[in-house]
């Protein structure tokens, strides 16, 4: 008994109706969150290689990184901005990605959904908590023989 399968050639326009969107869904996330990538990346290399060039470069490099480095670099509101532009494109950018590679690999979408929840918990407490830090910093300590606080 031969059984015979319709040839569908390769970009037919037949689309398994599997993969057709909802009729009534609207919207673009994916490509959204393409871009997203694509531009925050651009934005995270000037960032990061600022940053380098900063810290490493400048002045007495590697040797000169202590706690006081810290202090006075964060006592400028541009470094705060800078350090904060780049704590949260990197945790979004690698958000995104570590998302892409769930919705890949993941087959079944309770395993899905859980490890998306653990991964947006961890980045939201992550953001919240690099957030308040570059903020609240204070580099005079109560009681502190230093300096800089007197």
């Amino acid at each position: 008994m031969a059984t015979t399968t319709e040839f569908v050639p390769p970009r037919s326009g037949r689309i398994d109706k599997k993969y057709n969107r909802v009729p009534g869904k609207k919207g673009n996330f994916e490509m959204v969150a393409w871009l997203f990538m694509r531009i925050s990346g651009l934005f995270l290399v000037v960032l990061i290689f600022g940053h380098l060039i900063t810290n490493l470069l400048v002045g007495d490099g590697i040797n000169g990184l202590d706690f006081g480095f810290v202090a006075g670099k964060w006592a400028d509101p541009l470094w705060q901005f800078w350090d904060l532009a780049m704590l949260w494109l990197a945790m979004l950018h690698g958000t995104n990605g570590v998302r892409t590679i769930i919705n890949d690999y993941a087959d079944k979408d309770r395993t899905r959904f859980w490890l998306k929840m653990v991964l947006y918990f961890a980045t939201v407490v992550i953001v919240v908590l690099g957030t308040l830090v570059i903020f609240t910093f204070d580099p005079c300590i109560p009681g502190s023989p230093l300096e800089v606080c007197n």
